[in-house]
């Protein structure tokens, strides 16, 4: 579709930003937006709440088949983008470690890359199947997401 890098994989080991911005960064890019989602420790929001550590699981091809569909849909909303990066982490993750991280290139700032990432984020959060257990002092619990997939998806 694109002779821009495109990256999207599940991942055990830790996120090595570096790395990936090495292969997402072309000699014409001057902007890079990076969203990187982490473990909270502690949640305020809602029901407040101790975190003692994440666990995530993924049926990993359809999970990446899915991220595939994020960064397609990425590049025909901002066609500005140029490397695009969708990784997300899997297994037990404790408080302040990364879970997911989406960075976006461009030549500018101003060319939509904040929106581009922000929507990799979105999408991400919204078709990817990723199921992620809680575990507290309290308890655990499978946190819901809001997708639930129609025939064909």
């Amino acid at each position: 579709m694109s002779q821009f890098p495109t990256i999207y994989f599940i991942a055990e080991a830790e996120i090595d930003l570096n790395d990936l911005l090495a292969k997402i960064t072309l000699p014409s890019t001057g902007a890079t937006a990076i969203f990187t989602g982490m473990v909270r420790g502690v949640t305020s929001r809602g029901d407040a709440h101790e975190t003692e550590y994440l666990e995530y699981e993924s049926y990993i091809p359809m999970a990446e088949a899915k991220m595939k569909q994020v960064a397609d849909e990425i590049r025909v909303r901002w066609s500005s983008v140029e490397g695009i990066a969708i990784v997300q982490r899997i297994g037990k993750l404790y408080p302040k470690t990364p879970t997911v991280l989406i960075a976006c290139t461009a030549a500018h700032r101003d060319t939509g890359v904040f929106e581009a990432a922000r929507y990799g984020i979105d999408r991400l959060k919204e078709i990817v199947p990723i199921w992620k257990k809680e575990v507290g002092p309290d308890g655990q619990e499978w946190v819901e997401g809001d997708y639930i997939p129609k025939p064909g998806e």
